[in-house]
């Protein structure tokens, strides 16, 4: 499986809105999931194991953040049929056994995915208050396994600076995982 690296933060770029079912039975749209200074997109899946071996990490960061004014949404965009560890009811479990802080969604059609450009699990999208794009870059340097417990939170600080500042770090090292599962055409 080969990694697939995300490009580099397109600075101001505006979120695009979507209305995706959750775990929970909701419908989300982006204002709802909106924070006060800022909003974290993740796309994520459950079997990827860039996923597996930062996803305790994810859920603390939106945890912490949340405190921060930073609002945390995942979606997941893999094509389930393909991929059935990705279902719906897989969704649901993981959610409810690793207790997300944050809404996880399906994006069954993969249109948010697209939308976003979004090219790899995971894929972290950090948006000011006004949700311009500013920061597009790694949770840590974690890779297939997880990096030691004192390594820096990349996305934790940048999303702290833009929860002060507005603004997110000139510096960014793209996310790296696995390339999003696309339905064939």
């Amino acid at each position: 499986m080969a990694a697939t690296e995300t490009p580099i933060c397109d600075f101001g770029w505006k979120a695009p809105d979507f209305a995706l079912k959750g775990v929970d039975g909701r419908t989300h749209r982006l204002a709802d999931v909106a924070g006060e200074n800022g909003t974290l997109v993740i796309f994520m899946c459950n079997h990827c194991p860039y996923v597996k071996a930062i996803l305790d990490r994810i859920v603390r960061d939106a945890a912490e953040l949340k405190a921060l004014g930073v609002n945390t949404v995942a979606i997941m965009p893999n094509d389930t049929e393909a991929y059935p560890d990705d279902s719906f009811e897989n969704m649901k479990a993981l959610a409810e056994q690793k207790a997300f802080p944050f809404p996880y969604l399906i994006d069954e059609t993969q249109e948010v995915a697209r939308a976003y450009g979004a090219v790899c699990t995971p894929d972290f999208y950090g948006f000011d208050a006004g949700l311009g794009l500013q920061y597009r870059g790694r949770l840590d340097e974690s890779k297939r396994e997880t990096a030691s417990p004192d390594v820096r939170r990349d996305l934790f600080e940048a999303m702290r600076q833009v929860a002060q500042t507005g603004k997110g770090p000139d510096s960014q090292i793209p996310s790296i995982g696995c390339s999003i599962k696309w339905r064939e055409e």
